[in-house]
């Protein structure tokens, strides 16, 4: 009676363990769009696991041998990617599938990828590399530099309707610096449009970076989505007398650091900053255009002559979440230089 007891037992703590494992998929089903005849296109599926137990992929079966599919192989535990890709040896719309079968479940876990394969097509994700549902997007990061106080600067997103549907982009949560106007305001299925984006730089509070979001909608009244995000930056350049005698004037030991990381965390460079002028240098800003970057520097106001170091650490995990180029910018009294960057390299 007491071995039953004890093999009952053991059982359902089995039970229990299999089913504190869970896994999940973001989207089972995802549409890649269009592609050329014989042009392969990959889906991509985001998983996750929860629960205390790793998960193992014990078998994949795709329903067709024109789809291949990739996934990790071992013991998976927290997020993890499962790629699907499709041969496109025929045109016409096209609807794949693969069974995922896991220890998590009895039941397999199914993904599909849809789409459609197009004799003439033209591929423009050289052109519009970012993809924001079915509007694609030539960049995610925007930069107004150089301007001065009272400029009217211009940039352009250049857009790509890559759905089915009539689609009307606009940019939401504009700051009041910022104004914005879509051409053409309807943008048909596969049309290219763009956003025209007017910087008044007279409403800008203060001089040196200043860095926002806006968020592009397919139409207006969406809800905001911060997959949607566009980062945004001014440069906004201090007055100053280009012909003021005995100028101070800014010279950096290094204009550019390349920082290996070779295993660690964290790696700290030092630049060394020099007046090399005739009257006294002020560095009056001193910011990062990103994070995963720590600076320091000894002295804001230099003498003729004098040195001073700047410090740099840079920190390889919040440096992999960052989409733009890791730089420093450096605002000075020097009229040759008012606007120093400092480029980083991180491996």
């Amino acid at each position: 009676m007491r071995k039953k007891l004890m093999i009952s037992s053991l059982l359902l703590l089995t039970s229990l363990s299999v089913a504190a494992q869970k896994l999940t998929v973001e989207k089972t089903t995802v549409d890649v769009g269009r592609t050329g005849w014989k042009k392969p296109i990959t889906a991509v599926f985001e998983f996750r696991v929860k629960g205390s137990r790793k998960v193992r992929i014990e078998r994949v079966q795709p329903d067709c041998s024109c789809t291949v599919v990739d996934y990790p192989k071992g013991d998976l535990s927290d997020r993890f990617q499962i790629k699907m890709t499709y041969d496109a040896a025929q045109l016409g719309h096209f609807d794949k599938q693969a069974a995922i079968k896991t220890n998590a479940s009895p039941e397999p876990i199914y993904i599909c990828m849809r789409g459609q394969v197009l004799e003439h097509y033209i591929d423009l994700s050289a052109n519009y590399p970012v993809e924001m549902g079915d509007l694609r997007l030539n960049t995610n990061d925007l930069e107004f530099d150089d301007a001065n106080k009272g400029d009217q600067l211009v940039q352009e997103l250049l857009i790509y309707n890559n759905g089915k549907r009539v689609y009307h982009p606009n940019l939401m949560h504009l700051p009041s610096y910022l104004s914005a106007k879509t051409v053409p305001e309807a943008l048909q299925p596969g049309q290219e449009g763009k956003i025209i984006i007017q910087l008044n730089s007279s409403k800008l509070r203060d001089f040196g970076l200043t860095q926002t979001s806006v968020y592009l909608a397919g139409n207006p009244g969406d809800k905001v989505r911060q997959d949607h995000e566009i980062g945004l930056s001014v440069v906004l350049l201090p007055p100053f007398n280009a012909h003021v005698q005995n100028p101070p004037a800014i010279s950096l030991s290094k204009e550019s650091l390349n920082m290996l990381f070779e295993g660690k965390s964290k790696k700290t460079e030092t630049i060394d900053v020099t007046n090399t002028g005739r009257s006294e240098l002020r560095i009056t800003s001193l910011q990062m255009f990103t994070r995963g970057l720590k600076i320091s520097l000894g002295k804001s106001r230099l003498r003729p002559g004098e040195t001073t170091k700047l410090k740099v650490t840079a920190l390889r995990n919040e440096l992999k979440k960052v989409r733009t180029r890791p730089r420093i910018l450096m605002i000075t009294n020097d009229p040759l230089k008012a606007k120093v960057t400092i480029d980083i390299t991180a491996q």
